[in-house]
């Protein structure tokens, strides 16, 4: 497409950053303003990986080459349908592009699962990657613990956990993450899965990366170490799958090491309720049978577990957005290859969707690409049935924003807080230490550190 295309992207995490680059590969006169709640970009990179996964977080230097394009804005402290109005900012863009994510914890119906001492796994991620919504402080009293769920949220939070503070003393958590660890009385964690080996959803990598911490022993309870001609089936046909088996086969048969600490991985066992008065003090779980086609069905055996605290991680849900459809169950934006449905099943006009929030959260990067290719291709297809709109400079917008009274952020501002947070961490050895206050980011990224450029 030859003619200026504006469009804006609401969410700067993968999905909207690769929607905006697609975008201005396919269409040479586009511009793309991107737009985010949080003062910095990245989303779940910055605020969903575990610290000690650099390796994932290497994926911010493909993110930033794409921001550093000039056709490219971010503008972030900005929430899309509560700071401002969709119907006002639509005359500054030809289409909007919704790519926020999924970020609220999945729901486990079991009585007990509201007691104090019962967490969500996204909870407790956004507070140990320093999310500024996130409370400051986190009650980490339990000496025994229970993480529900099988995949790699759940094997992330179980490792944090387990593992001691100094260990993470060379990633990016900030003070008020690491004085919490440092002084954790935890000395087991339990992880649950509700199926068998055969249908885990983590990867090799996590799974192995349970095993490196010198002060952690990682016992697999033999006893749910079990297949089925489904589960047979699935290891035979994904290899991720059968690397995992031989893993959790192996630790199975091997000798206690005696480590500090213990991780403990249970198969086949469900929970059915928390149990406590004024907080958690067991687990109920019921032991499960396969029943050979992949699932699984209760077997009335029962088992209370001594836990003091009990984490979910059984899935991320999207949030609403403002004025458009949205289903509660999946946590999903109805849309038909990425054109956003309204409740008639008609595409709303210049409204599209992609990433986690089009299809839930499954699927790695490549999905992502790949959401936002399908997503974009239709957008431009789309305008080019209409005429040409007129948008005005693009600076109106930040004067529109600026007459709301929003302090909004910048990609310049951001490279100066992603500085100021390299030379945070510098005297101690460290890549970074993470500033958390939002309204300490907003300023450091406006220029209140007169020590920066």
């Amino acid at each position: 497409m030859d003619r200026p295309v504006r469009v804006a992207v609401v969410g700067a995490g993968p999905a909207g950053i690769y929607a905006a680059d697609i975008l201005t590969r396919a269409a040479a006169a586009a511009t793309v303003d991107i737009f985010d709640r949080l003062p910095t970009p990245y989303g779940l990179i910055r605020y969903g990986v575990a610290p000690d996964h650099p390796r994932i977080k290497e994926i911010v230097t493909a993110l930033h080459q794409v921001l550093d394009d000039p056709r490219i804005r971010f503008i972030g402290n900005v929430d899309y349908g509560v700071d401002v109005k969709p119907e006002e900012l639509d005359p500054f863009y030809d289409a909007v592009v919704i790519a926020t994510g999924a970020d609220r914890d999945r729901d486990l119906d079991i009585p007990g699962i509201d007691l104090p001492g019962s967490f969500g796994a996204a909870d407790f991620v956004s507070w140990y990657d320093g999310h500024p919504d996130a409370p400051r402080d986190w009650p980490l009293t339990a000496s025994k613990v229970a993480v529900i769920g099988a995949g790699n949220v759940a094997v992330d939070v179980a490792r944090i956990l387990a593992k001691t503070a100094d260990e993470l003393l060379e990633t990016e958590i900030p003070e008020n993450v690491y004085q919490p660890l440092r002084t954790s009385p935890v000395t087991d964690v339990h992880v649950f899965s509700r199926r068998g080996p055969g249908q885990v959803k983590f990867t090799p990598q996590e799974l192995r990366e349970l095993d490196e911490s010198p002060n952690v022993e990682v016992v697999v309870h033999p006893e749910g170490i079990e297949f089925d001609d489904a589960s047979l089936a699935t290891i035979r046909a994904r290899r991720t799958v059968k690397m995992c088996v031989d893993i959790l086969q192996n630790w199975a048969a091997r000798e206690p090491r005696g480590g500090a600490r213990r991780l403990h991985l249970h198969f086949l066992q469900a929970p059915v309720a928390v149990l406590g008065t004024d907080r958690v003090t067991h687990l109920r779980t019921e032991t499960q049978q396969l029943t050979g086609d992949g699932w699984v069905r209760g077997t009335g055996e029962f088992t209370d577990w001594d836990v003091q605290a009990v984490y979910r991680a059984i899935g991320y849900l999207g949030r609403p957005i403002a004025d458009l459809p949205f289903d509660p169950t999946t946590g999903t934006i109805p849309h038909a290859d990425g054109r956003v449905l309204d409740l008639d099943g008609n595409h709303i006009p210049g409204r599209y969707v992609t990433g986690w929030i089009k299809r839930g959260p499954v699927g790695l990067i490549g999905h992502t690409k790949k959401d936002a290719n399908e997503t974009i291709t239709n957008l431009l297809a789309d305008l080019r049935s209409l005429p040409p709109a007129v948008h005005g400079d693009p600076a109106d917008v930040l004067t529109y924003l600026a007459r709301r009274g929003l302090e909004y952020t910048t990609w310049a501002g951001w490279q100066r807080l992603d500085r100021h947070e390299i030379n945070l961490g510098r005297p101690h050895g460290r890549k970074r230490v993470k500033v958390v206050p939002r309204d300490e980011m907003v300023a450091i990224g406006n220029g209140a550190d007169a020590s920066l450029p």
